[in-house]
């Protein structure tokens, strides 16, 4: 069943709008009375705090003290609970610590299972045909861009590169289930979201060769997209800084009654940051729709999982924040479509921000700049690679439907494979931006210290010009 974990039944079973939880106090005590009164006259006050806590026991002399307190363990408070600020507080007798680790891990939400088959009884959004086809061209199309600029860079084409084998699944179907005038913050392992929306095979190329049809002017590291058009916030490298962003623009979206949410990915090395953890806390206070998307891949760059965290994966930490929060099979489309899609309807129709955290595997290096089987099993990556293949899975689901096919599947890659090789030709011929643009679109009017730099530099290459590229117009 596609079930969210309730973010407030912990805290009080009240029938009170979730709005108004942290706001239920006992009345204010007057404070002319304090002005004036005596240290007697605040003793006194201190003791009538103190009732609400010892079922209207009032505190006098230290004898007394000491026998109420003797008597407290077979007495039975009047008072049952607290009403505290922050929401009422049942007691308990029993000095009990919250459990460092839940015995029974949270479940994780899916819809088809290894073999492609639904999972009988399953609770999840219906797609039509040619939701499921477009879907499953877009996963493929994304694997295939993967392995052809992988091979540039390779062969030294372009500098870096960075793939989402083995979370395709996430990439297109989350993207499937949002609407374009939501934002996206992106990590830097969802291009599949930019691919959804419209950018095309060429656009990808022009930013990983950096010329001047690249929307960043060649300013950015290959893989770091952006688009205004396709409201896709440009990726930044240093991981975390995108999550606050996203909560501070679905703050903006909810002031102005937008009928839109915000949708921040990042991977578990992500939520290891202090960015993490301000943005969940603001993100719950202010109530703003946002989907905080945690693709739990088990690996931040070498660092495993478990050397990350003791708890029970992300999810439970939407808990801990006032935070509706789910656990999916990230590569199940199916699971990640309808977890999606419920999610965008509670943030938006509930103001709220939402949690999901989808279990998968990055069953790829890091990026161009790493080896992973320095220190994982090959072994582990290929069982990854095979049975829990994302693409296979969907793949046999909409095979058993009658609505693909091997013609299919092979015309579909080959089309894609041409249209990749025509497109890194294309921009291998483009010129690179005029060395102008490094410092333009800093300020309105260029400062001084940034014409200073500018003509050093137009001096400098004019001087060394065997050091440095010849086809960047001066």
């Amino acid at each position: 069943m596609l079930r969210f974990i309730n973010h407030t039944s912990s805290i009080t079973n009240l029938q009170f709008p979730r709005h108004l939880l942290h706001t239920i106090s006992s009345p204010p005590l007057p404070v002319s009375n304090y002005a004036t009164s005596s240290s007697i006259n605040l003793s006194n006050a201190f003791s009538r705090c103190f009732e609400s806590v010892y079922g209207g026991r009032r505190l006098h002399t230290a004898t007394s003290a000491r026998n109420d307190v003797d008597q407290l363990s077979t007495e039975t408070p009047l008072q049952q609970e607290l009403d505290f600020p922050g929401g009422r507080v049942k007691f308990t007798a029993k000095p009990v610590f919250t459990s460092s680790s839940s015995e029974e891990r949270t479940p994780c939400y899916r819809v088809l299972n290894d073999n492609g088959q639904p999972i009988v009884d399953g609770d999840s959004v219906k797609i039509s045909k040619e939701l499921a086809v477009k879907m499953y061209t877009n996963m493929v199309t994304l694997q295939v861009m993967d392995t052809i600029f992988y091979e540039a860079q390779r062969q030294g084409r372009i500098s870096f590169y960075l793939t989402t084998i083995g979370e395709e699944a996430i990439n297109i179907a989350s993207a499937a289930a949002l609407n374009d005038n939501d934002f996206v913050f992106p990590q830097y392992r969802e291009p599949g979201v930019l691919l959804w929306r419209g950018f095309a095979l060429q656009d990808f190329a022009d930013q990983l060769f950096g010329n001047k049809n690249d929307n960043g002017k060649g300013r950015q590291m290959p893989i770091h997209y952006g688009s205004r058009k396709h409201n896709y916030v440009t990726v930044s490298s240093t991981v975390g800084t995108q999550i606050p962003q996203a909560v501070g623009a679905a703050y903006s979206l909810k002031m102005e009654k937008h009928d839109a949410c915000t949708v921040t990915y990042f991977g578990d090395g992500g939520s290891s940051t202090g960015d993490f953890h301000a943005a969940m806390n603001f993100a719950a206070v202010m109530e703003v729709p946002v989907i905080f998307f945690c693709r739990n891949n088990g690996w931040a760059i070498s660092t495993p999982i478990n050397d990350q965290l003791r708890s029970d994966g992300i999810v439970v930490r939407g808990k801990a924040y006032g935070i509706p929060s789910i656990r999916v099979d990230g590569n199940d489309a199916l699971a990640i479509y309808s977890a999606v899609h419920k999610a965008r309807k509670m943030a938006i129709e509930e103001q709220t921000p939402v949690l999901i955290e989808a279990l998968t595997y990055r069953a790829g290096h890091h990026s161009t700049s790493d080896d992973s089987t320095k220190y994982r099993p090959v072994d582990e990556i290929e069982r990854w690679r095979g049975d829990q293949n994302p693409l296979n899975r969907f793949r046999k689901w909409i095979e058993t439907k009658g609505w693909w096919s091997d013609e299919a599947e092979s015309e579909h890659r080959s089309r894609i494979r041409k249209q990749l090789s025509q497109a890194i030709q294309a921009a291998e011929r483009v010129e690179k931006p005029p060395i102008s643009d490094i410092f333009s679109d800093v300020y309105d009017v260029p400062s001084k210290n940034l014409t200073e730099q500018e003509t050093f530099l137009r001096r400098t290459i004019h001087k060394h010009a065997q050091d440095y590229p010849s086809n960047v117009p001066m």
